[in-house]
């Protein structure tokens, strides 16, 4: 099972693609969100993603009840949900820009549309693929437009059941798109770690016959990796310049250096998966001398008993296996053998 994006396949035999999320965390500068992607370019990542919406695509301009988020525990707690996507959106005149800056890099860009206004907008901009984020992911309106582009989809599946997600998957499917990746997802923002739940990873891949990976909101990099080791070939990761600047995202966005230390370490964490190997690697074979093997360890005379006093386990491995030793022990010597003598099948009569 193998997708491509752009000029990446994707799949369990190739190095995960790795996301750098944008998000808000611009903080409304076009010349931040540039700096951010040349940060990101340094770092190592295969991919930047923006959010596609305005704050009138996305609820109403209204500063009481429903409208307003009170979960205490919010990163944005007091806010309307308006103001909030008018902080946080970007701006749709920066794309265009934002989208050669990603290719002059080698970056591949895309985003997550969040109403189909602006799926027909990334469009025009050739994007190769779209992010459904958690909390469109029961939209099947978006979904079906979406899937009519027959570009590759990621979906994150944060809050989402079984039930869901296959619905979702089928809307999908029936409606055009083959490249389905599905996104393990958290949608708390900080994520906790122990509500990451990544055994579900192979799970989803077992279930919908499809690429898996992770849409990682906790702080730090130990949940990527992980996600890694247990099959995900797709990792998001929300990105800053600098937390102490803040930004919508800043609290569980990485900056720079530990962007570049995700890199690093994801691709050597499936690096060290391999394959199903026993045996002696190549490079394990100088190491075989330190092995155990048996040694005359007393001068024996030709014709005498080996016993326990004049051979033994020892190391360097150049000798008999130490599980012959019990055929050894009480046959005679066919030759002199002098103390550090590897013993050897023809040393015995």
């Amino acid at each position: 099972m193998t997708l491509q994006i752009s000029n990446r396949s994707i799949s369990k035999n190739n190095p995960p693609f790795i996301i750098a999320e944008l998000s808000g965390n611009h903080n409304q500068s076009l010349q931040r969100a540039l700096a951010m992607v040349e940060a990101a370019a340094a770092a190592g990542v295969d991919a930047i993603k923006l959010q596609t919406y305005t704050a009138n695509t996305m609820t109403l301009p209204l500063n009481y009840g429903d409208f307003i988020i009170t979960e205490k525990e919010s990163l944005w707690y007091g806010k309307s949900l308006y103001d909030l996507y008018e902080i946080a959106h970007t701006p749709w005149e920066w794309h265009q820009a934002i989208v050669d800056h990603a290719r002059k890099y080698n970056l591949i860009l895309f985003s997550s549309p969040f109403d189909k206004t602006s799926v027909d907008f990334l469009e025009k901009l050739s994007v190769p693929c779209y992010k459904i984020a958690s909390f469109e992911n029961g939209d099947l309106p978006l979904l079906r437009k979406v899937a009519r582009t027959g570009k590759p989809v990621l979906l994150s599946t944060g809050m989402a059941s079984i039930a869901d997600l296959h619905e979702a998957v089928t809307t999908l499917r029936d409606n055009g798109c083959r490249d389905i990746i599905l996104l393990k997802c958290t949608s708390t923002y900080p994520a906790n770690t122990n509500d990451s739940h990544l055994n579900t990873i192979p799970h989803l891949r077992q279930l919908f016959n499809c690429e898996v990976g992770l849409s990682d909101h906790t702080q730090g990099i130990g949940a990527a990796i992980a996600a890694v080791a247990l099959g995900a070939t797709v990792v998001e990761k929300h990105f800053t310049l600098s937390r102490a600047d803040g930004g919508v995202d800043a609290e569980f966005s990485l900056e720079p250096e530990e962007l570049r230390s995700l890199v690093t370490e994801i691709r050597n964490a499936w690096k060290a998966l391999g394959t199903i190997h026993y045996g002696v690697l190549n490079n394990e074979k100088s190491s075989t001398r330190f092995r155990r093997s048996i040694y005359v360890v007393n001068d024996i005379n030709a014709g005498e008993i080996l016993t326990e006093n004049n051979i033994r386990i020892i190391r360097p491995g150049f000798g008999l296996e130490p599980k012959y030793i019990d055929q050894v022990i009480g046959r005679r010597a066919a030759q002199k053998l002098p103390c550090g003598t590897a013993l050897k099948w023809h040393h015995l009569v």
